[in-house]
């Protein structure tokens, strides 16, 4: 089955996000070209993830925040990131000043 140019982009994307920074559904959605395509974003993580591979875990909501549920991998999305040193506080959010990737548009001429 042929893939959409989106997915490709937000596989892309995510395989980008470096080791120690998140990025948000909606900011991969942006760079892969709709700036309305969060949920779509979480289609493409279902679906791809594991045969594509893909740092899942360095996708969070846009508050710096787990999205998964307790039940379904929070805490191990939360040890995976904790391992490469991103820091959770008190409520459980990620410090987005400090670890969302930006990247540089430049080096990523598809985005």
């Amino acid at each position: 089955m042929a893939r959409s140019e989106f997915t490709t982009k937000v596989i892309e994307a995510i395989r980008a996000i470096p080791r120690g920074k998140v990025s948000s559904y909606g900011r991969i959605a942006e760079l892969a070209g709709n700036n309305r395509g969060a949920r779509q974003v979480v289609r493409v993580l279902h679906i791809c993830s594991e045969a594509e591979e893909l740092p899942w875990y360095r996708v969070v909501n846009k508050q710096g925040r787990i999205a998964i549920d307790p039940r379904d991998g929070y805490h191990r999305q939360k040890e995976l990131l904790e391992a490469e040193g991103v820091v959770f506080d008190e409520s459980e959010r990620i410090d987005l000043d400090r670890f969302l990737w930006e990247p540089d548009l430049d080096e990523f001429p598809a985005f």
